[in-house]
């Protein structure tokens, strides 16, 4: 096999390791693709006849060859236009127009390069894959890029992609340009690594320009080295979005950290190339401080706070009020609102700071204490129900209503009577400053089962009762209108309580009405002693001598 015009050593010098079979094959095809001139014939269905010189037969092509971008013809019948002999079937000429104006821009391309085009970097779009390498448009030229000197990773899709190489070996006589990513790393680790090495030898803080922002950090260029600021070194406040802080084309101050030998690429930091605020925080705060802060971002858990040395306190929702319910801090708050807060934690080894804003706020408590007193009836809501009672809101606290409190019926409670939310009226029976409790009544409020009572009733009168329960300390009898009364042990007499019965009918008269403790107390003793008075009495008005008590002494002795 015949090779006309081809440096074997050249192609060496292109293609280190490369098949040189598959390279001789492809110079062969391309040497047998001939640039020619043809004259169109005819256009009609969609095809352009083309008259080739010296050629027995037509040529044709797609109409779509000789049309622009808008679909307008760039010939007509007769035009002269040149082309590519690409082979023969049937003895007919297989010809292209568009690749002999991508051979003819090649030509014009080498032409401009001249003879200094060793390691000249060209960028383009990877288009097309064939045995040999790669297809890359670029400038409005077409470039060959050996697969043996692509760089691209084993199995990787590349048709697409946008890439920079190096031209390393121009064939005019193939109208041919081959280009190496391959040695577009070398000269790029070459110079790299010289500019690496000075750059890390430098202590001071270095000036680079931002070329992509992600969501982990930034990419920076410095003196032609990619670097990454990672979100964690952009600011002592801590781990920040980037975006909210630099855009693209920014220029930054950085500190070199480290460097990556696999990846190329710098770890820098620019927080370092400013003083540390935390060893001011360190010298000049306590615990205990009250500071003038800005809120700068809200979450649902708490606030983030500016303290304007580029250092974040977190306020936490549970330190925004004494309200225990708070649902959201966008409630109480708002970016960019200045507060003051009370430092309550400094932590400088990890880079914490926490603050409360309710602790310079007054207690509910003691606001309530200053408005309010023992005896005072305020309206409140139920806010919790519980089995021993309700918590009741009052102007910014909870106060307890116990279940005997809040009814005179002993049977009764508050979660069976009460649902949460209800509207009720209430009186401070206590406020526990110490314990910061609040205990709330009704009674006094509500009329008592006794009141009623009363206003039928009185003291001394004579009642009749029956025996509803026997304690230690006396009898309890259950009266008309299902009022229970008790007769103490000491008013029991003359009946004896060891010979009473449940179920017992017993007489006695009302000695006490206690309106305000629902309570009713009876005596037999009571009972007794006004009958002993009525019997007298009776005596001594119905005697017809009016006999005197010395009189009837003197009848019984003598």
């Amino acid at each position: 096999m015949a090779v006309v015009g081809i440096n074997i050593q050249e192609l060496d010098e292109i293609i280190v390791d490369e098949d040189f079979a598959l390279m001789l094959e492809q110079y062969e095809k391309r040497e047998s693709e001939k640039i020619s001139q043809g004259e169109i014939v005819s256009i009609e269905n969609g095809q352009v006849i083309i008259a080739v010189s010296g050629e027995k037969k037509e040529g044709v092509i797609a109409v779509s060859e000789i049309q622009d971008s808008q679909g307008n013809l760039l010939f007509k019948v007769g035009d002269l236009l040149p082309i590519v002999i690409m082979g023969k079937r049937n003895e007919q000429p297989l010809v292209s127009y568009k690749k002999a104006v991508r051979r003819e821009k090649i030509r014009e391309y080498i032409k401009n390069l001249g003879e200094d085009y060793k390691d000249k970097i060209v960028e383009g779009i990877v288009v097309k894959k064939n045995k040999g390498g790669y297809i890359v448009e670029g400038e409005g030229v077409e470039f060959f890029m050996p697969k043996f000197v692509a760089a691209f990773k084993e199995g990787s899709k590349n048709e697409g992609k946008r890439i920079k190489a190096c031209i390393i070996n121009v064939k005019p006589e193939e109208d041919s340009i081959v280009i190496s990513r391959k040695r577009l790393f070398e000269i790029e680790n070459s110079v790299k690594k010289d500019v690496i090495e000075n750059l890390l030898k430098q202590e001071g803080a270095l000036e680079g320009t931002i070329k992509k922002i992600t969501s982990f950090g930034m990419f920076v260029d410095v003196e032609g080295v990619e670097g990454l600021v990672h979100y964690t070194e952009i600011s002592h406040k801590g781990p920040v979005n980037p975006s909210k802080i630099y855009k693209e084309g920014d220029k930054v101050s950085v500190k070199i950290l480290s460097y990556d030998k696999d990846k190329r690429r710098l770890a820098l930091s620019i927080k370092n190339t400013i003083e540390d605020p935390w060893k001011e925080v360190e010298n000049e705060l306590e615990v205990g401080d009250a500071i003038k802060v800005i809120v700068s971002n809200i979450e649902p858990y708490g606030v983030f706070v500016d303290l304007g040395n580029d250092i974040e306190g977190f306020l936490h929702i549970s330190e925004i009020s004494w309200n225990k319910n708070i649902q959201n801090p966008e409630e109480f708050l708002k970016t960019g609102q200045e507060i003051d807060v009370e430092v309550i934690e400094i932590d400088t080894k990890e880079r914490r700071l926490r603050v409360s804003l309710k602790k310079l706020l007054d207690k509910p408590f003691a606001q309530f204490v200053k408005k309010h007193k023992e005896g005072d009836i305020l309206k409140g809501s139920v806010a919790t129900l519980t089995d021993f009672g309700a918590f009741i809101k009052l102007d910014g606290i909870d106060g307890l209503l116990h279940n005997e409190d809040a009814y005179w019926n002993k049977n009764e409670k508050c979660k069976d009577l009460m649902k949460i939310g209800d509207e009720i009226e209430v009186k401070i029976a206590k406020i526990d400053k110490e314990k910061e409790r609040i205990s709330l009544t009704r009674k006094g409020i509500i009329a008592s089962p006794v009141e009623e009572f009363a206003k039928k009733h009185s003291e001394d009168e004579e009642v009749q009762g029956v025996v509803r329960d026997i304690k230690d300390f006396g009898v309890f009898i259950k009266l008309d209108e299902d009022m229970d009364a008790l007769i103490r042990n000491e008013d029991l007499f003359p009946i004896k309580k060891e010979e009473i019965k449940i179920g017992d009918s017993i007489k006695g008269v009302i000695s006490l009405i206690d309106k305000q403790n629902n309570k009713i107390r009876v005596s037999i003793r009571r009972l007794e002693k006004q009958k002993e008075k009525a019997n007298l009495k009776n005596f001594n008005s119905n005697a017809d001598d009016k006999m005197t008590l010395g009189d009837i002494l003197k009848n019984q002795i003598s």
